[in-house]
């Protein structure tokens, strides 16, 4: 591949800085902040309550029928994932119980019948246990240690001379499950691989992320910088033309500029592919809505459909747009990942419940193609409210929409963001709380349509970390000073640099070739409820 200069016309650069600074200076909370702060760390210390009641030991608590599920290899998922979670709010107790459990944990095989996901294990695992221990200034030793025996699990996912690792593994005999996989499972892995080497003082561990993470970059696209969703670890290939921030695609996107980072290399092919992958965004996926009109980005599918939908996961890219466009000195990203952040808390406001969907879609001045069923009267009568309407009604817990509005705070220092983060707890507390813990729930628009049973890990690690820094001191984990892994668990960073990449445009000396293959895995699944998003055809 080779270089050529940013055009101006999308992407304008600013002056640049001394330093690369994400966080604004000088923030000050105001005197509500803290009411919000307590508030949240309540909503911890109850769902947490009924964890160590219903389920100590175990990967979930399913809060209504006050019993357990292991959907994630019965390891005790929520106590490793709550962790950093627990640092960050000063709850010594919990954090050294979280410790003395982790101690017992036996990595060498499943504690269920199910296969091991290189993904999950290293996003929640091997995330939060490498946070913890930087947390605690590195007080617990067996926090490495435990870190060191599920990455060295991990690693037999790469085979021979792949650069891709399958994405599921059976521990017990270190065989993979040789299968397709996507951008998100194979390019999610550097932060905490890298990690765990800096800490180990044994590069293997990053070298095999990196293989991964570089072959990915270095593939030929369908858009210059958007790789396709799926991948085949056999032939290293992408597996259909499918381009998404969302599901099965996000936190690669997300990594590679987070990588660029935390690790302040002098490779600019991580920030360059970012950038990259930002200018086709905006030139070929941004899309602003008739009714309102809010901002999003589309999907693209491999006939080079436009597909007029988005997530919930998806909306993690406003906040990585502030990071990176702060990272590049770049005020153009900022603003489009503002309005990418408005967009997102609009499903939030426009709900009954105040809570936001699991996906949705939305109309354009091209049209209102999904690949998916046509949109019904219901669902045109809300859009033409709305500006948006719902394709999965449901809410999991999840965080990416109040992530993105963290970052928003702490960049532009506007209250409003403090105000919707107020607005999502008080929402929280009125149509998530049980009496034991909190729960999902079935249809945002409906609060009569039923409660999931089940708290995911990633309501302590994520929804519940987020909300927290947001009202909580900015220069406590300054986005300066530390970087997120995908799971919400920070890692320490060195001082950034004066800036990122080249700030030149990647362009593929190839044309791209779709090339199918075996399905592509489900996205993003949840065992305990089950629920997962389909994969979209090739």
């Amino acid at each position: 591949m080779k270089l050529i200069h940013l055009s101006a016309i999308f992407l304008a650069l600013t002056t640049q800085t001394l330093a690369a600074n994400i966080q604004k200076a000088g923030l000050v909370l105001p005197d509500s902040a803290r009411a919000n702060r307590d508030a949240v760390k309540k909503i911890f210390t109850d769902s947490y309550d009924a964890y160590k009641k219903f389920a100590w030991g175990h990967d979930d608590v399913s809060p209504i029928s006050k019993n357990f599920s292991d959907g994630r290899n019965g390891w005790g998922a929520t106590i490793i994932d709550a962790m950093s979670t627990m640092s960050i709010m000063g709850l010594d107790d919990l954090f050294t119980d979280a410790v003395n459990f982790s101690a017992s944990i036996d990595f060498s095989k499943s504690q269920t019948e199910d296969t091991v996901s290189v993904f999950e294990t290293t996003i929640r695992y091997l995330g939060g246990l490498l946070s913890a221990y930087e947390l605690s200034n590195q007080k617990y030793p067996i926090l490495l240690q435990k870190a060191k025996e599920v990455g060295d699990k991990m690693a037999y996912a790469w085979v021979a001379n792949n650069d891709i690792p399958y994405g599921f593994l059976e521990f017990e005999t270190n065989s993979p499950l040789i299968d397709t996989s996507n951008i998100a499972e194979a390019g999610t892995l550097i932060l905490e691989w890298a990690t765990l080497s800096k800490h180990t003082k044994n590069q293997t561990y990053a070298d095999l992320a990196l293989k991964s993470f570089v072959h990915i970059a270095k593939l030929t696209p369908p858009l210059p910088g958007l790789a396709a969703q799926g991948i085949n670890p056999t032939t290293g290939k992408f597996v259909g033309g499918y381009v998404t921030w969302g599901g099965g695609s996000d936190s690669y996107f997300e990594y590679l500029i987070k990588h660029a980072r935390l690790s302040n290399t002098n490779d600019n092919l991580f920030a360059d592919t970012w950038y990259t992958a930002v200018d086709s965004s905006i030139k070929t996926l941004l899309r602003t809505s008739t009714v309102g009109p809010w901002t999003y980005l589309a999907d693209l599918d491999s006939a080079k459909r436009i597909r007029h939908v988005s997530s919930h996961l998806a909306c993690f890219h406003g906040g990585n747009w502030l990071m990176g466009g702060r990272l590049l000195n770049n005020d153009t990203i900022i603003q489009i990942g503002l309005d990418l952040i408005d967009g997102c808390w609009n499903t939030y406001n426009s709900t009954n419940t105040g809570i936001g969907p699991e996906a949705f879609a939305f109309i354009s001045d091209d049209g209102n193609y999904t690949g998916r069923a046509n949109i019904d009267d219901s669902q045109l009568s809300f859009y033409k409210e709305h500006g948006f309407y719902l394709t999965a009604n449901y809410y999991v817990l999840r965080p990416e929409v109040l992530e993105s509005n963290f970052y928003a705070y702490r960049v532009t220092g506007d209250t409003k963001y403090l105000d919707r983060a107020a607005s999502a707890v008080d929402s929280f507390i009125k149509h998530l709380k049980l009496e034991n813990g909190y729960a999902g729930l079935g249809n945002v628009n409906n609060i009569t349509e039923g409660r999931f049973d089940d708290t995911e890990s990633f309501w302590f690690a994520e929804v519940l970390k987020y909300l927290y820094l947001t009202f909580d001191d900015p220069s406590h984990i300054s986005l300066d000073d530390y970087i997120f892994n995908t799971e919400a668990h920070p890692f320490k960073a060195p001082a950034a640099k004066g800036s990122y990449g080249s700030q030149q445009l990647i362009v593929p000396t190839e044309p791209f070739r779709v090339e199918t293959g075996p399905p592509l895995p489900d996205i993003s699944p949840i065992p305990a409820i089950p629920i997962s998003i389909p994969a979209p055809p090739q």
